[in-house]
């Protein structure tokens, strides 16, 4: 007999393993400098990501990091900052500043390695000049509401920002540059992790600007007027300066997927990963994985009982009121409508740096009964749904999943499981 909730966890378990930041670090240790090493990062497991680098470097070391408040790890020789996420706050605007200071009066026989996660956007607010904190906030808010994907977000994040698209790399000097990334995108391009602060990408104002329109983002006059008008063109990648960095993606949302594919495997389930890198609003993703499971269901196809279907990625939430949630409730509490009623179906969806939105909690546990469950406690799950408030759902059946803050940040882990009804 399969205990789901236990299997689940254990995927989950399994997936973050495979993203241990001591672990990911290893392979990618740069060469040991005459002078100085200066580590600087920005993520929600760069403080981890930062005490794993210094057990391995048995060189002196100083630096600076930024994570989310409550993420911190114990550092003996690097700073750990906390700041707000996912909507910037004063304290990540000083910590843009003392990651600049980290890099001054550096020399060609120093080393700079950067240790860069997801949620390193929100962490590093840095506004151009003729911009302020409270345009970069409420740029921020207006992003997350919209439904845009993350690269899109960043797209337009790096082009109001002193700090991101590669700026902060220019910062280095005649210093080697080391960049250390774990990648949360579904694409796994290193200059979209956290709006990429060391790493440039060729996209220009123009394609802000169109992705802007395209999604319907709805920025304030001032931060509009400062795209069209004044804001610069981000650092391109041929640029000479960027010539002699060098660039790691050391863990990603495909090696978590294939680890927590092979433990399903060793549980004698037939196993499919249906993609790393899905994107699109979180209910819609919901109904095509739905679809797929209750086929399986009832006619054994396209996967063959017991199936656990796996995928990653990212999906987007558009805000349509103030309810409590995630991407990753929501795409349950819609997909437990989908199966509503339906025996041997089971799922669960969970951010792999323990916090999915605004809660404390990672994702959630659904099934057949779920919605059934939810209207007996007297809420309308469709409702919940329509009002982004899939958390309260699965609070008040007792179906959260909540690990805590894992210290990585790999992307959402999606897994359905499908037995004989």
């Amino acid at each position: 007999m399969i205990d789901p909730e236990k299997l689940f966890a254990s995927l989950f378990a399994a997936a973050v393993s495979a993203a241990d930041p001591k672990e990911a670090l290893k392979p990618f240790l740069p060469v040991k400098p005459k002078g100085r090493t200066i580590v600087i990062g920005a993520g929600k497991g760069a403080a981890q990501l930062a005490a794993s680098f210094e057990e391995l470097w048995d060189e002196p070391l100083e630096g600076v990091v930024v994570t989310r408040y409550g993420y911190g790890a114990v550092c003996k020789h690097i700073k750990v900052l906390e700041a707000n996420h996912p909507v910037p706050d004063a304290a990540g605007l000083e910590a843009s500043k003392a990651l600049f200071a980290a890099l001054e009066g550096l020399s060609a026989d120093d080393l700079v390695v950067a240790l860069i996660s997801g949620g390193g956007s929100a962490l590093l607010p840095s506004p151009a000049d003729g911009l302020s904190l409270e345009d970069e906030i409420a740029m921020n808010k207006a992003l997350l509401a919209s439904g845009a994907p993350i690269s899109v977000m960043n797209l337009v994040r790096k082009h109001i920002s002193t700090i991101k698209g590669g700026r902060l790399a220019l910062a280095v000097g005649p210093a080697k540059l080391v960049s250390l990334i774990v990648s949360d995108v579904p694409s796994d391009n290193p200059w979209e992790v956290a709006s990429g602060p060391t790493v440039p990408s060729a996209a220009r104002k123009v394609d802000a600007l169109e992705a802007i329109r395209l999604y319907g983002i709805e920025l304030s006059p001032h931060v509009m007027s400062y795209l069209e008008n004044q804001a610069h063109e981000s650092p391109s990648p041929d640029d000479v300066r960027f010539a002699a960095h060098e660039v790691h993606v050391i863990a990603s949302a495909a090696k978590s997927l294939e680890a927590a594919a092979e433990l399903g495997r060793l549980q004698g389930l037939n196993t499919y990963i249906l993609s790393y890198a899905i994107e699109g609003e979180a209910r819609d993703v919901a109904k095509v994985h739905s679809a797929i499971a209750r086929h399986v269901l009832a006619k054994n196809q396209p996967f063959a009982k017991p199936a656990l279907i796996l995928s990653g990625g990212e999906t987007t939430v558009t805000i349509r009121a103030k309810g409590k949630g995630g991407r990753n409730s929501e795409f349950l509490i819609a997909l437990a409508l989908e199966i509503d009623g339906l025996n041997g179906i089971y799922a669960f969806a969970a951010d792999t740096d323990g916090i999915d939105g605004t809660e404390g909690n990672a994702g959630a546990f659904a099934d057949g009964s779920t919605a059934r469950r939810i209207r007996q406690a007297g809420l309308n799950p469709a409702a919940l749904l329509q009002n982004n408030d899939a958390w309260t759902g699965f609070n008040v059946v007792g179906d959260l999943f909540v690990p805590g803050p894992t210290g990585t940040n790999v992307n959402d882990l999606r897994a359905i499981l499908i037995l004989n009804d």
